[in-house]
């Protein structure tokens, strides 16, 4: 089997080096059923797809020395459009069986790799998102980032009668076939309630996994803000009740 694993960046300079190694050097065996005697063993070819999106402070001139590794794709957008857009340009060159998306900074650990594809391996589902609230090790967040992301995800599952824990999570794993069922437009922050709201939208349910996360600090790079929770609000009424 292919896991392709889609990293979009955008001015990631001082991380983007450091989690290709990462994605690398995780082994990608993934023991299903419950024990060594009848248990089975699953190992993954690897294949990332990297999408700068417009970086202007050296990302892109990193990504051109790791565009000749074998297992990576780089794609380079002219201009900064956002991280919807580059998924969907990411997803236009995947080749995997399974789909995972990785941000480009170091908050999330890809050692969790096993454990989200698990489930879509035993076919329990086949979309699984990583939890930062399902009781994994955690570095603690800002108050006010986790009360937002709490309340999205409730009007996420009060509109789709879910009961997920992290809708707004990087950590989002897919099949082939639940990706080519996608039509994503949203070019930024409304990447991750778009990509939801679909998902339910046509009956998959969503397995939650407990991941480790190392939140950064807004001069370490983090770009996501309050403002940006209009946005999320506005997609998930719109898939709601427009579609």
């Amino acid at each position: 089997m292919k896991l392709s694993i889609i990293i979009p960046a955008y001015n990631e300079i001082n991380t983007i080096a450091e989690i290709v190694r990462r994605v690398r050097a995780v082994p990608l065996t993934v023991e299903i059923g419950y024990g060594p005697d009848d248990g089975t063993t699953v190992t993954f070819e690897r294949e990332i797809i990297i999408v700068d999106d417009g970086s202007t402070d050296g990302t892109r001139e990193v990504l051109r020395e790791l565009a000749d590794e074998p297992d990576i794709t780089v794609v380079f957008h002219e201009r900064n459009q956002g991280k919807g857009a580059a998924v969907r340009t990411g997803l236009q060159h995947t080749t995997g069986d399974i789909i995972l998306i990785q941000d480009a900074d170091l908050e999330y650990d890809p050692r969790d790799y096993p454990a989200l594809l698990q489930p879509i391996l035993e076919q329990r589902s086949q979309v699984v998102y990583g939890s930062r609230f399902r009781g994994g090790p955690t570095k603690a967040m800002f108050f006010w980032h986790m009360l937002g992301n709490r309340l999205l995800t409730f009007v996420t599952n009060l509109l789709y009668d879910t009961i997920l824990s992290d809708m707004e999570t990087c950590y989002k794993v897919f099949t082939r076939a639940v990706a080519e069922q996608l039509d994503l437009r949203a070019p930024g922050w409304g990447f991750d309630p778009e990509i939801t709201a679909q998902i339910l939208n046509r009956g998959y349910r969503i397995y939650e996994v407990p991941i480790s996360y190392t939140g950064r600090e807004f001069e370490e790079g983090k770009k996501i803000s309050w403002r940006d929770a209009f946005t999320v609000l506005w997609t998930l009424l719109k898939y709601r009740f427009m579609r």
